[in-house]
């Protein structure tokens, strides 16, 4: 991926930096794996705000993504690699050999035309989806699943990998991006290499309606509210919060609290807890 800068001939694009889009190949989706997409933009079932600050936006449609990779000894070859409004990673469009099309996150350095595989007996080469007994230690791996054939759940954002870090009895140790190392079933699947767009953490607006465009709405700080709007509020000026420790608007404790679930079942699989 390539970071693409603007000089300043406006505010708006004063300090600007989107993404090229270099490697796209294909502008518009594939329309058998694609679907209406009804954002609740924040409303619950009665239409009511439970989630502040969501709304507005470009109308998306959803691109049906291939999670559990279950085309087992099927070839297929990279056709395309394209955008998805719904993800900051980039998806690759793959025909497979019996004629059907899906969807893959891209991986990074997977290029057209090339072959990919799934099931056991796979060669270890990027874009491949294998069993985690199969993969050697210290290999890069992303799309995990937690429980086998589910379909994968971890280490899907752009520029994100996991690494193998030790395989004894029925599980394998994975360091996680977050630094969290964990045991998987070594029965579940996952797919070898680094997500693509790994420079999406360089991308800046630029300017607030571009944010508008992705669907956040503005964000006001508690401190400028009023004592009845928000526990941070009141005061002349700019005062402290006044309380104890930081709070939700609605008196919960915010901002470093930690909100898992204090026995969650899958504390027994944390060896190490993320930073």
């Amino acid at each position: 991926m390539s970071i693409r800068l603007y000089k300043s001939y406006t505010p708006g694009t004063r300090n600007r930096a989107l993404s090229g889009f270099t490697e796209i190949t294909k502008s518009k989706p594939e329309k058998s794996l694609i679907q209406k997409n009804h954002r609740n933009k924040g409303r619950n079932n009665r239409g009511v705000i439970t989630i502040r600050h969501r709304g507005g936006g470009h109308k998306r449609l959803y691109r049906l993504i291939d999670f559990k990779r279950n085309k087992y000894g099927i070839e297929g070859k990279v056709s395309a690699i394209e955008y998805d409004p719904n993800r900051n990673a980039r998806i690759a469009l793959i025909q497979y050999v019996d004629g059907e099309k899906r969807y893959i996150l891209h991986t990074k350095n997977l290029e057209v035309g090339t072959t990919i595989l799934s099931g056991s007996d796979a060669p270890l080469q990027i874009g491949n989806a294998l069993p985690l007994m199969n993969i050697p230690l210290g290999a890069s791996i992303h799309n995990i699943e937690l429980i086998p054939n589910r379909g994968g759940q971890l280490v899907r954002a752009a520029g994100t990998s996991a690494k193998i870090l030790a395989k004894e009895g029925e599980y394998v140790t994975l360091r996680l991006p977050s630094k969290e190392i964990r045991l998987i079933r070594q029965e579940c699947f996952a797919t070898i290499g680094e997500v693509s767009n790994n420079d999406v953490f360089l991308v800046q607006s630029g300017k607030a309606g571009r944010t508008r465009w992705l669907g956040k709405r503005p964000t006001v700080r508690g401190s400028v509210m009023n004592p009845c709007d928000h526990p941070h509020g009141g005061g002349e000026g700019r005062t402290p919060i006044g309380r104890t420790r930081p709070l939700t608007p609605w008196g919960k404790a915010a901002l470093g609290i930690k909100t898992r679930k204090r026995k969650s079942l899958s504390d027994a699989y944390i060896l190490r807890r993320r930073v």
